[in-house]
């Protein structure tokens, strides 16, 4: 519990798992039954493992787009799992901070640290250049995949399953749906994001430049 990533990763779970079990408690009528299929979806979610017990598809907007949240930030640095990591999601926080804090007191200094450890310049830029690419991607994938003309939440939702690893998204491609609906196009850019977004972007991005390919170093 030292690591402060770590402290982020359960809070974060936490939370999830409190707010989306007061908002389905309608649903099972029993706070038991409500955490414990909760709880599996949740951290099946967030660690991008991709299996489900419940059709969530059932469940209330603001459940589902927790659940899309959790997709987003995916796992911690260095694991196998999908999404931005949740380092990245805690040193963005960090930066609005600053920046607010920064506006308030223009001469103020303000250092972000990581589990003390202060992060420079170089490694900021890393971050800001791989969001941008990361919303890139995701804008890039849902326009192609819009030609198809289904529904947002299917749309949208597919992209950030295969990008994330995933696995289900919501409405279409839930957990007790496919993506066979999708036409070969579609298929090639999911099979595109989820190379991206296993191998990480940069590199996977380094396979598509000639430099990659140049026989002489």
């Amino acid at each position: 519990l030292h690591i402060e990533e770590i402290r982020w990763y359960l809070a974060i779970i936490a939370i999830a798992i409190i707010t989306i079990t007061i908002n389905v408690y309608h649903i099972y009528g029993s706070i038991a039954e409500s955490l414990q299929q909760v709880s599996f979806q949740v951290a099946s979610i967030i660690t991008t493992t991709g299996y489900a017990t419940a059709d969530y598809n059932a469940w209330p907007m603001l459940s589902q787009c927790i659940l899309l949240m959790l997709m987003v930030i995916g796992a911690c640095a260095s694991s196998t799992g999908g999404g931005i990591k949740v380092s990245r999601f805690l040193m963005v926080l960090k930066c609005i901070k600053r920046e607010i804090k920064q506006m308030v007191h223009p001469k103020s200094i303000s250092i972000i640290r990581v589990n003390d450890k202060k992060m420079g310049a170089d490694v900021l830029r890393s971050l800001y250049v791989y969001l941008m690419a990361y919303a890139g991607i995701v804008v890039g994938s849902v326009l192609i995949v819009s030609i198809d003309n289904l529904d947002f939440g299917t749309t949208f939702s597919s992209v950030l399953a295969t990008l994330n690893n995933i696995g289900p998204g919501i409405a279409d491609v839930g957990p007790v749906g496919s993506f066979a609906e999708f036409s070969p196009l579609s298929k090639i850019v999911f099979c595109f994001d989820m190379l991206a977004g296993r191998l990480e972007i940069f590199p996977f991005l380094m396979l598509f430049t000639a430099s990659a390919w140049n026989r002489k170093f």
